[in-house]
């Protein structure tokens, strides 16, 4: 590819991008949306972590793997189990990657 299809390219790649984007932020003052519906969208995002951790958690040799010898597993679990007891963000990451390399490298799994 030349240089010049290179740049025809990626500047189509933007104006689809920003034509796609600016188009619904244009609009967005203009709609208002069901209280339902503003109120389902702030699960998006737990749903769409939740969506891509789960397969990394459960299947990381891309089979299923529920033993105690899976450290994505132990530390999902610790994560887990630290944020509905303490509910403080910080504090579930920062146990759930300890008790992953904890798993991985001190156990020797």
């Amino acid at each position: 590819m030349s240089f010049f299809e290179s740049v025809v390219v990626i500047t189509g790649m933007f104006l689809v991008t920003f034509g796609v984007r600016f188009v619904l932020f244009a609009r967005a003052h203009k709609v208002v949306m069901p209280e339902f519906v503003e109120k389902a969208l702030r699960f998006v995002p737990v749903a769409v972590l939740t969506a891509i951790i789960t397969p990394m958690i459960l299947m990381p040799t891309k089979t299923l793997d529920l033993s105690w010898h899976n450290p994505w597993l132990i530390g999902g679990v610790a994560a887990f189990t630290t944020g509905v007891w303490r509910q403080n963000q910080l504090l579930t990451i920062s146990v759930g990657v300890v008790a992953f390399f904890v798993a991985k490298y001190a156990l020797n799994f």
